[in-house]
């Protein structure tokens, strides 16, 4: 069963623009990984300020492998200096 992800992102004022280049620089070696299946950033188009990534992993043991990469520190570094407020996280299975 596959592991859907949703992850919410608030930029402070300013940051739109790092924000969306750090979750797109984030699809192609995220999409490398054996067990990424999807992985693709949104901006609400009335607040560019507010991005959802969407992402799907062959399940568990996938993702947190994906939390242990180098791109994935770098990429929650980056974050941890140009939120708003702290990112929100969904994990969801199919019903």
């Amino acid at each position: 069963m596959t592991l859907h992800l949703v992850a919410e992102f608030h930029a402070a004022a300013g940051q739109e623009d790092r924000l969306r280049t750090a979750l797109e620089a984030m699809i192609e070696p995220s999409l490398a990984e054996a067990g990424c299946l999807v992985y693709q950033p949104y901006v609400d188009p009335n607040d560019p300020a507010r991005m959802v990534l969407v992402e799907e992993w062959t399940g568990d043991a996938a993702l947190e492998e994906h939390f242990a990469t180098p791109h994935f520190f770098h990429v929650r570094d980056v974050l941890d200096e140009i939120l708003a407020e702290p990112m929100v996280i969904k994990r969801l299975i199919a019903a």
